[in-house]
């Protein structure tokens, strides 16, 4: 812990206090965290082996299983170490551990947005050209797609890791938080931080409103599509397809916005409700994103019930 001079520029250790105001709350908030966390890394566990079923290497399923290891990165940069709070009391964590983690939250939350454009993409082409589909989603062009999703997220969020080291940190070394984030790491600093507000709000926003809108004019696009297919099985089939795609968007996206935006304009909203609502949203999108597509797509289904029959008789 620091010491009451302040002297040390990087602190050997920041205190993570987990829920500030729940305190006498974190050990049965633990429980349900918990299990939603092993619901999340089971899920999308499964759905990382998808792909490896013979029947299932169309570009949709690959995307799915960059989403899955992506949701497991995101949730297990986090979980576990308020678990550790909650129920041990170890809030301690190494100056560098800090600024890894949030580092791991960042590039994962871009990531994802990254991938969901992917997926998005992979809708337009396989509703809007369906004859071209496998000359222009060939294994080639996957890899680009999957270099270029995380070639921007870690490019985007690795300067902020310097601009987290340049600082002193002289005020504290308590993060009132579960885990490690830009901005609430950057407020302990006793320098002037215009920088790093200025670039965690603009430049990784940017990049994900980016993505909203070329989400958005995809399903534009296939909406005009699916509407003009002559029948309404064809235009059922159709929107069955995208619907557990669309889901999956808005679980991501709006608890995302509504996160960031309570966070920057709630003035008036307890601190702890703050924090609960981050905490939930490493949590639950991960949680749901598997039984989201396992309920609304047979092939997945089939797949994992392959692999627990698979399991289980070995």
């Amino acid at each position: 812990m620091l010491g009451a001079n302040f002297t040390i520029i990087h602190p050997a250790v920041f205190i993570l206090l987990g829920i500030p105001g729940l305190e006498q709350y974190h050990t049965w908030l633990a429980i349900p965290f918990c299990l939603m966390y092993i619901a999340a890394v089971l899920g999308n566990g499964a759905l990382i082996l998808v792909p490896s079923e013979h029947t299932l290497h169309e570009p949709m399923y690959v995307f799915l299983s960059m989403l899955a290891g992506t949701d497991i990165l995101l949730s297990t940069s986090t979980v576990p170490k308020a678990l550790a709070i909650f129920w041990f009391h170890a809030g301690e964590i190494p100056f560098d551990a800090c600024i890894a983690q949030m580092f791991f939250i960042h590039v994962a939350f871009v990531a994802e947005s990254g991938i969901l454009l992917a997926m998005a993409f992979d809708r337009y082409v396989a509703i809007c050209t369906p004859l071209r589909y496998s000359a222009v989603l060939t294994p080639m062009t996957i890899g680009k797609m999957t270099l270029a999703i995380w070639g921007r997220s870690i490019g985007t969020i690795f300067p902020i890791v310097f601009l987290l080291k340049r600082l002193s940190y002289c005020r504290t070394n308590v993060i009132p938080h579960s885990y490690c984030e830009h901005i609430g790491v950057a407020r302990l600093a006793c320098a002037d931080i215009t920088v790093n507000i200025w670039y965690g709000f603009s430049v990784p926003m940017a990049s994900v409103l980016v993505d909203v809108a070329l989400i958005g004019i995809s399903y534009t696009l296939i909406l005009q599509a699916v509407f003009r297919l002559p029948s309404q099985d064809a235009r059922h089939k159709a929107l069955n397809t995208c619907g557990s795609h669309i889901g999956v968007i808005l679980l991501f996206f709006i608890p995302s916005f509504f996160t960031f935006l309570t966070h920057r304009f709630g003035k008036n909203i307890p601190h702890h409700v703050h924090i609960l609502l981050a905490n939930l949203y490493v949590l639950v999108p991960p949680m749901l994103n598997p039984i989201i597509y396992g309920a609304k797509t047979k092939q997945i289904r089939d797949s994992m019930t392959h692999m627990l029959s698979v399991m289980w008789k070995s």
